[in-house]
């Protein structure tokens, strides 16, 4: 079996253009998607990551209210967010994380109102989202979601193992399975017997951030896997947490790195802004 290729590039194109759509809508009724986008320090790798989606942001109708400090204080940063909070053409707020070890990044979380919430990373955006009432749902395990879906996944029933417990990303989308009726196992550096759990799986996810520690032998046959890993070697390649040739020759389908689930994560975030714009604004 060669397994079919889940291209997230396709489905965030296609994602982007109903974003822009609907966006181009709320413009006619004088109604302007803005998000404001926080970057605090000079890591190279946020700064590349804040140009995408900011670039992604314009091309979707979306206005950016670009924020770059190199250095700030948590007072300070808390301000800022206290600041757009309060701002009426503020619809959703970004902070781009990892934050300097001078800041506490939960606090800052915190800080952000729900209703701008866009990343859904607040307590109350993944509090609601336990309860299967999601107002905004993290930006990677809506991606993966998609993905799953435009796979034709089957999702009831269905045996899920989610590798990686974060709440980026491994928690939310063991919640999201949850709640969609699958069957969900959620392991970590501590499972035992890994290979056996993932073995048994009609569908992994794997987030735990080590390069193709999923061996490809793992990979029941006909299962979906969906590969959030992003690893960059030595080399300069890009590796996913999956061994993906190996397990591809196993699986229905897979997502490739790079070309998987990354551009879906943009593509959600921007979902994510115009539907706050919408909630916001009536």
């Amino acid at each position: 079996m060669i397994a079919q290729l889940i291209d997230g590039k396709a489905a965030a194109a296609r994602l982007r253009n109903d974003v822009a759509a609907t966006a181009a809508s709320l413009r006619a009724r004088d109604i302007a998607p803005m998000l404001a986008v926080v970057l605090v320090g000079n890591d190279p790798a946020s700064q590349v990551y804040v140009r995408g989606k900011t670039k992604a942001a314009r091309e979707a109708n979306i206005d950016i209210r670009d924020l770059h400090f190199l250095e700030l204080s948590q007072a300070e940063l808390l301000e800022t967010i206290a600041k757009l909070n309060a701002d009426p053409k503020v619809d959703g707020i970004l902070v781009q994380l990892p934050l300097p070890p001078n800041i506490d990044s939960d606090a800052v979380i915190r800080a952000i109102d729900p209703a701008k919430d866009v990343d859904g990373l607040h307590p109350t955006s993944l509090g609601l989202l336990a309860q299967g009432k999601p107002v905004f749902v993290p930006c990677t395990p809506k991606g993966c979601m998609r993905l799953l879906r435009d796979s034709g996944t089957e999702l009831a029933g269905a045996r899920a193992v989610v590798i990686g417990r974060s709440l980026l990303v491994g928690k939310p989308i063991a919640m999201l399975l949850s709640n969609a009726n699958a069957t969900v196992t959620l392991c970590h550096s501590k499972t035992r017997d890994l290979a056996d759990e993932v073995r048994r799986a009609d569908i992994v996810v794997a987030a735990i951030g080590k390069p193709e520690m999923i061996k490809g032998d793992w990979i029941r046959d006909g299962a979906t896997v969906i590969d959030v890993g992003i690893n960059r070697t030595e080399a300069g390649k890009l590796l996913g947490d999956v061994e993906f040739t190996a397990a591809a020759q196993r699986a229905r389908a897979i997502t490739p790195v790079p070309g998987g689930v990354g551009p879906m994560t943009i593509a959600c975030l921007l979902e994510n802004t115009v539907e706050a714009a919408r909630r916001r604004r009536g």
